[in-house]
C-alpha cells in the first residue's frame, strides 16, 4: 500500500498578518480601559484595608477600653504595647489575622493618629503619591470620609 500524501499546508503570511492586526486592534481598544482601572482597584483595596483595620481597632478597644495611642501605633494590633497605657486584656494572638500590619496598596504605611482630629482616631492612606493632601488618584483615603 503506497504511503498517503498528507496536505501539510501551513499558515500563509497574509493569514498571520491578519491575526496580528486583529490582536493589535484588540490591544488598542481594551488596553487603555484595563490600565486605567488599576488605580481604581488600589483605591477600593485601600478602603477595604481601612475598614479591616477599623474592625481590629474596635476589638482592641472592646478588650482594653481604649484605642492604641499614636505612639503605640497600629503595631499594637499585632504585638502587646510596652509604652503608654499597657493593655490588661490584650489578646495573646493579637488583633490581625495576618500577624503583621499591612501596607497600603501603594506600599506605604497607613497614617494612624490617636486621639484623632476627626474622631477617636484618624486612619489614612495618603494615596498614590504617598503625601498628605492631594487630589484625584493621589487624594488621601481616610476612615472618616469613606463612602
Amino acid at each position: 500500500m503506497p504511503e498517503q500524501i498528507r496536505n501539510n499546508r501551513g499558515f500563509t503570511l497574509i493569514e498571520i498578518m491578519v491575526v496580528i492586526v486583529i490582536l493589535a486592534l484588540l490591544a488598542a481598544l481594551v488596553g487603555p480601559k484595563i490600565i486605567g482601572r488599576s488605580d481604581d482597584a488600589k483605591i477600593a483595596d485601600a478602603k477595604v484595608q481601612i475598614r479591616n483595620l477599623e474592625t481590629a481597632l474596635k476589638l482592641y478597644k472592646l478588650d482594653n477600653a481604649v484605642y492604641p495611642t499614636t505612639e503605640q501605633g497600629l503595631a499594637a494590633l499585632v504585638t502587646k504595647p510596652t509604652v503608654g497605657v499597657i493593655p490588661k486584656n490584650y489578646k495573646a494572638e493579637g488583633y490581625l489575622e495576618s500577624k503583621k500590619v499591612p501596607q497600603d496598596p501603594w506600599g506605604n504605611e497607613f497614617a494612624f493618629i490617636s486621639p484623632g482630629a476627626n474622631g477617636d482616631y484618624d486612619l489614612c492612606s495618603y494615596g498614590a503619591d504617598g503625601v498628605k493632601g492631594g487630589e484625584g488618584k493621589g487624594a488621601d483615603i481616610c476612615n472618616w470620609n469613606l463612602q
